[in-house]
């Protein structure tokens, strides 16, 4: 493993242990040659995965650019940083296991948006508003409706 410091290949695991749910590998790293200290987490994955847009285009998936997406819509929200990786662990774990190896993006925007839905409904507005791209108040307004009887079957 390359330290992010200084680009030294000599780097020694100090400490390892389970995360998200014992489906990945936190290791501490110290370099040798810098002394500077970083983690990385290691992760089975069982295939590459293609995201196919609505356009056709093809791009490789992306487990990051779930959790930014997912972090911008819950920004200033009660959610803490884990509860956001451990949901885009399930969304990975969930696509991997369906067994395909193109997945549609409509597909991914679904599953990220379940997975706001449990954790927060203020995030979920969010990220669906932006999704969906509203373009009047009526199309927001039945969306809305929509959300509230989610949070009616909630309780």
């Amino acid at each position: 493993m390359r330290c992010p410091f200084c680009n030294s290949e000599d780097t020694q695991v100090k400490d390892s242990r389970p995360a998200e749910d014992n489906h990945a590998i936190r290791r501490r790293r110290a370099c040798n040659a810098c002394g500077g200290r970083f983690t990385t987490f290691e992760r089975v994955q069982l295939r590459d995965l293609i995201v196919v847009k609505s356009d056709g285009r093809q791009q490789v998936f992306d487990r990051d650019k779930i959790i930014r997406s997912m972090s911008v819509a819950l920004r200033k929200r009660p959610v803490e940083m884990t509860a956001i990786e451990k949901a885009a662990s399930g969304i990975v774990r969930q696509l991997e296991s369906e067994g395909e190896q193109e997945v549609q993006a409509e597909r991914i925007g679904e599953l990220v948006m379940n997975a706001l839905v449990q954790l927060d409904l203020v995030g979920y507005i969010r990220y669906t508003s932006v999704y969906k791209d509203f373009r009047n108040p009526e199309d927001f307004n039945s969306f809305l409706e929509n959300v509230r009887e989610l949070q009616a079957q909630q309780k």
